[in-house]
């Protein structure tokens, strides 16, 4: 089932497009001010958004633009403004379209199967080109090797991106020093294991926001690692 945010100050309007979302089958979050809908498109998993442009908190351009940053999701803006210098704005921002109030439930929920559909003709099309591993931000792609931080590009070694890659690649999963030390250097530890620990603590320091409180490699005390999700 398709996840919706929507954020959204007007109950009535929210409400209203809730219902429609829900009758055509798609789970929805509404969240009813900019600082709630920012961090609500940042830390959880959404498939569309529904962005109202003038929002309590932050303004619907400056969460269109921080989500864009580092999610591909689409983005519709909603406005009861209709000058094309908000469009304009907006679609500059970074949304994939651009609705003016008052508008018919019905076509919104088009407009919403519309846009999920064609991401996920696009995302399919990516996949089948590069092998690609996503995780809130983290963006691995196996084919050409190349790992992105929230759009920036990391220089990873070869140990690096794939020890990287064996985590990720089996999330939440809890891994000893000698079982990653095995894996990667496809040998006996032999009393080696500190390997992984130097390697971890460098790729912590070119993905993890604070090496201190870690957010995506996490110790597992006395066991070893896990990338957590």
């Amino acid at each position: 089932m398709s996840r919706v945010l929507i954020v959204e100050d007007e109950e009535s309007i929210a409400e209203i497009e809730k219902d429609y979302l829900e009758l055509s089958g798609f789970e929805v979050v509404i969240k009813p001010d900019g600082t709630s809908g920012l961090k609500a498109a940042m830390e959880e998993d959404f498939d569309i958004c529904i962005l109202d442009v003038m929002l309590p908190g932050v303004d619907g351009f400056e969460i269109c633009k921080q989500v864009r940053e580092v999610k591909n999701m689409p983005i519709i803006m909603v406005s009861a403004k209709k000058e094309d210098i908000d469009k304009i704005r907006g679609l500059g921002a970074g949304a994939d379209d651009y609705m003016t109030k008052p508008f018919s439930p019905s076509e919104m929920v088009a407009r919403v199967k519309a846009h999920l559909s064609r991401y996920e003709r696009l995302v399919s099309s990516a996949k089948a080109e590069n092998d690609v591993i996503e995780i809130r931000g983290i963006k691995i792609d196996k084919t050409a090797r190349r790992v992105f931080v929230n759009g920036e590009e990391k220089v990873f070694t070869t140990k690096e991106f794939d020890l990287l890659t064996f985590l990720a690649e089996t999330p939440n999963r809890v891994y000893t020093k000698e079982e990653l030390f095995k894996a990667i250097w496809d040998m006996d530890s032999i009393g080696d294991i500190a390997t992984v620990t130097v390697h971890i603590k460098k790729i912590r320091e070119k993905i993890e926001y604070d090496t201190s409180k870690p957010q995506y490699i996490e110790t597992i005390w006395g066991v070893g690692y896990r990338f957590k999700v």
